[in-house]
């Protein structure tokens, strides 16, 4: 016989909160950064993000009217902020660990949103999200490494005019190239390879 629950009992249950505010925003924005890094840019959808979170499409819809503008808040708020350059005394070993960080970066969940954005989006689509690639990876990640080329400059390791633009374009493009167009990912070694074989030398001062 089954025994049955006084009313106090009943009463005595806990009952789901309804999420509010930033609680609700947040499990929002997450949701679309899961869907992009499991379905990508094509398949996320409005009621894939409400499903995700956990609440009704309305509520989407009343905070980001349309899937650009809830990805693009999504990428802004997700994408992992960028520390101070490392600094282990050599430069070959700070570029090495920056690419390192920038690895992890672009394989973490939001790294993934985003590949996949850049991917998938035709070329005016892609013009939504141009400011958040600047501002939240490229001049962040810029400046890193003219903090490491810097004082590699300072300690006589790297030439002069190795702040250059072009210099700087390097890692990522290879990176990207690697990871895009090869599929492949950076282990370490190869992330060590990349610096010693390509990055030291070009960086490294002519002889006197």
């Amino acid at each position: 016989m089954v025994a049955m629950r006084s009313p106090a009992t009943a009463r005595s249950q806990p009952v789901p909160s309804r999420r509010r505010g930033p609680v609700l925003e947040q499990a929002i924005l997450e949701a679309a950064l899961e869907q992009l890094s499991t379905v990508g840019w094509n398949g996320l959808t409005m009621e894939g993000v409400a499903a995700g979170a956990r609440t009704g499409k309305a509520a989407v819809y009343r905070r980001w009217p349309s899937k650009e503008d809830l990805v693009v808040e999504a990428l802004r708020s997700g994408l992992p902020s960028f520390e101070q350059a490392p600094d282990r005394g050599s430069v070959r070993d700070d570029l090495y660990e920056l690419c390192l960080r920038m690895r992890d970066v672009m394989f973490s969940r939001p790294g993934c949103a985003l590949r996949s954005v850049l991917h998938e989006c035709d070329s005016v689509t892609a013009e939504r999200f141009h400011e958040v690639i600047v501002s939240g990876v490229i001049e962040p990640s810029a400046q890193l490494f003219r903090q490491v080329v810097r004082r590699g400059i300072e300690r006589g390791e790297a030439r002069a005019d190795a702040m250059d633009d072009m210099v700087r374009d390097v890692i990522p493009a290879i990176l990207m190239y690697r990871a895009k167009v090869c599929g492949s990912e950076w282990t370490d070694v190869d992330i060590a390879e990349m610096i010693d074989r390509v990055m030291v030398p070009l960086l490294r001062p002519a002889a006197g």
